[in-house]
């Protein structure tokens, strides 16, 4: 089969399939750091770079010893394997990984050492092997990374990885050639193969800057939609996104009529803080709450701020999930403080919480826990009630009325039986 193979593609005019993957190459580079440019991603940059830097490595190996004879012939190819190597570390930028200087390297490094053994120098079935090996390592490494991307919109993870796996695949197709031709047919394979070579990376490079270019702009629109929908100040949703989230939420739980409960959170005696520590206390009491919240709850509860000192909480789960949840924001916070001036500034927090089915309007389930949080505070403060339990977008249910409070550890077994009979799907 090899043996056929090679002379169909002897046929194609290597020179000019060469030059057209260069300029491509080239041409891709400056469009990639153009984009680092404007979206300030600096993957965009490394993978700009490679680009670059592949294109002058093919000028070299096609043009070097007529426009610089001086310059060894393996650098050419050491520039290529540099250039692999910085598209797998653009990768890994990509997702917040460090760069591996000594892995991205290697490959260069272990080419430059070897054409110094005499043996490997003179087979060019070993460097073919050896070069085969060392792009379809560094483009599997590549799709491995890439396939990290798991909060995406507009790209899945598996085209991300599909085009870096499939180049590295027809890379180690010369291994194999060269392994079962002959020795007086390896020159023939070799020809063979740069025809593959250059039309393969011409796909490559053009399906792989789509990609990233994809991956980059999906990024910064998610940068801007987090902006628009997080507050600023504590890191939490804002009203527009907790109420986004809370009806996607909702949503996902009315095909099953699963119930969903509503924490309402008012920090204690907030105004006095302001009074007497200044606003800049303040602002570091709330955000030490939204960060006792987001590390106390689960990771797809949602917590939002609607304003000044007052949070909500949207969870799956019964009452007694709520309550138990609530109960640990409110424990943790009162556990918690910061310290100006050398003095530690404690606080607390009261709660609200009421359960209701997930086709129950989200501002009737906010209402009831607003009104379970105020008996929270008059009857004390830093403590968790919950409200009258319901399972439908109607009225509570006749057997449990009025506000049960956590503290009252007497009633609590009781209350929390009816809540999980009651606000259940």
């Amino acid at each position: 089969m090899a043996s056929n193979f090679a002379p169909a593609l002897t046929s194609l005019d290597v020179g000019t399939l060469f030059v057209i993957a260069i300029c491509v190459a080239s041409l891709l580079g400056l469009f990639l750091i153009y984009a680092w440019m404007q979206e300030r991603i600096a993957a965009l940059a490394w993978w700009g770079g490679a680009y670059l830097i592949g294109g002058a490595s093919g000028a070299l190996w096609r043009f070097g010893a007529v426009i610089v004879p001086a310059l060894p012939e393996s650098l050419a190819t050491i520039m290529l394997f540099v250039a692999v190597g910085m598209i797998w570390s653009g990768a890994r930028l990509f997702h917040g990984q460090k760069i591996r200087w000594i892995g991205m390297l290697f490959g260069a490094g272990f080419w430059l050492i070897s054409g110094f053994v005499p043996a490997f120098a003179l087979s060019a079935a070993s460097r073919i092997v050896v070069s085969s090996l060392i792009v379809a390592g560094y483009t599997f490494l590549t799709a491995t990374e890439l396939r990290r991307e798991r909060r995406r919109s507009l790209i899945r993870r598996w085209p991300a990885a599909f085009v870096p796996v499939l180049h590295g695949a027809i890379f180690l197709f010369p291994v194999v050639l060269a392994t079962v031709s002959p020795d007086d047919g390896i020159h023939s394979v070799a020809r063979g193969w740069l025809a593959v070579f250059a039309i393969e990376i011409v796909l490559y490079v053009v399906g792989t800057a789509f990609i990233v270019l994809i991956l980059a702009k999906d990024r910064t629109v998610r940068h801007y939609k987090a902006a628009a929908t997080t507050d600023p100040l504590t890191g939490v949703l804002n009203r527009r996104g907790f109420f986004e989230a809370t009806e996607i939420l909702m949503g996902r739980h009315r095909k099953g009529m699963k119930p969903i409960s509503v924490l309402a959170f008012d920090l204690d005696h907030f105004k006095s803080v302001n009074d007497r520590y200044g606003h800049a206390v303040g602002d570091a009491v709330l955000q030490l709450f939204a960060r006792v919240a987001r590390d106390t709850m689960r990771t797809n509860d949602i917590v939002g701020r609607l304003g000044g000192e007052e949070f909500v909480a949207v969870l799956p789960g019964t009452l007694k999930d709520a309550a138990a949840a609530a109960e640990r924001v409110r424990a943790a916070l009162a556990a918690s403080s910061i310290e100006r001036n050398g003095m530690r500034i404690a606080a607390t927090v009261s709660v609200g919480v009421a359960c209701g089915s997930p086709s129950a309007p989200i501002d009737g389930l906010i209402s009831r826990a607003d009104g379970a949080l105020y008996r929270a505070k008059a009857e004390g403060r830093n403590r968790v009630h919950w409200a009258d339990e319901q399972t439908d977008a109607g009225g509570p249910l006749p057997q449990r009325r009025g506000v049960r409070s956590v503290d009252r550890r007497k009633q609590k077994g009781a209350v929390v039986s009816g809540a999980l009979e009651s606000c259940i799907a």
